[in-house]
């Protein structure tokens, strides 16, 4: 077929679609390349020639099309399997092959009945070809990131919420920022033993390690939430840096969860941040009320 009698939309498809498919061949390349688990190496592999033999077919449609990998979004992927996970990594390129998807089906019409039952097959290999590896992965971060949530939630919601009433009693920031770590470290026990309590209650994984992800997650939170209190003697502008920190802590672990989950982003971190401003904000009135009205403010 010539490309000079090609539908418009189906030659900028294919143009695309070549990238896109040589991008993807060389994204799985690099990430079987780290993969020490024999059975996802060349699950990996596999799909990367997958999306080879998908370059290929777009190519009959473009084949005077100079394309090159994008190799920022090869180091992008990599760099999120290293740091979030195989399985996050995988999600996080279903979410990119849908949009893939959507856009072939827009130019099925175009295709040729010869060429349909490989273009049908192509659509179907991008549907599914993520998908048949996540049975099989189970790895740590994924299965405990109920209780990783649940330790960062908390601390954000109760640790935002003291240092704002701590700003009503005592006028130095650096106190009200070590009250938020002292609570943070009580806090972050006491969440831990409920958190190995709950594991006990069915749960298939470890209660030891359940307890570590929430007492941990939920220490780290503090800190960070202090830190802005120690740099600045601003109390407003420690206040709103710290939240600043919780929000985006929130929105990270959030977005986290809506890729494993396929839950809605903006729902949740709406939810969520909603409550963090006004615990914040009630706690911050009731320490002013303390501090002026009482005559208790502490230097």
């Amino acid at each position: 077929m010539e490309q000079s009698v090609l539908a418009p939309e189906l030659a900028d498809v294919a143009r695309r679609g070549c990238q896109d498919e040589l991008t993807d061949y060389n994204v799985y390349l690099a990430l079987s390349r780290r993969e020490r688990n024999p059975k996802f190496k060349e699950a990996l592999v596999g799909l990367g020639e997958t999306e080879r033999g998908h370059y290929e077919f777009w190519m009959k449609f473009a084949p005077n099309a100079e394309v090159r990998a994008i190799r920022l979004r090869v180091h992008f992927v990599t760099l999120i399997r290293i740091l979030l996970g195989l399985t996050f990594t995988l999600k996080f390129l279903e979410r990119h092959e849908s949009a893939v998807v959507r856009r072939y089906k827009l130019v099925e019409q175009f295709i040729s009945p010869e060429d349909r039952p490989r273009f049908d097959q192509m659509v179907a290999d991008e549907e599914h070809h993520e998908t048949y590896l996540m049975g099989g992965i189970e790895e740590g971060r994924v299965k405990y990131m109920a209780f990783i949530i649940l330790g960062l939630a908390d601390a954000v919601v109760e640790v935002a919420a003291i240092h704002a009433g701590s700003l009503g009693i005592y006028r130095r920031t650096e106190i009200a920022g070590l009250a938020g770590i002292v609570a943070g470290m009580a806090a972050s026990i006491a969440m831990a033993s409920a958190a190995y309590a709950q594991a006990q209650q069915g749960f298939s994984g470890s209660p030891r390690k359940s307890a570590i992800y929430t007492g941990i997650s939920y220490l780290i939170t503090a800190i960070l939430l202090a830190f802005p209190y120690f740099v600045t003697q601003n109390q407003y502008f420690a206040l709103g840096s710290s939240l600043a920190v919780g929000m985006a802590l929130v929105a990270f672990i959030t977005y986290y969860d809506t890729i494993i989950s396929a839950r809605v982003f903006k729902r949740q971190f709406f939810e969520l941040g909603g409550i963090i401003l006004g615990a914040t904000a009630a706690l911050y009135v009731i320490g002013v009320v303390i501090g002026s009205f009482l005559g208790i403010k502490i230097n």
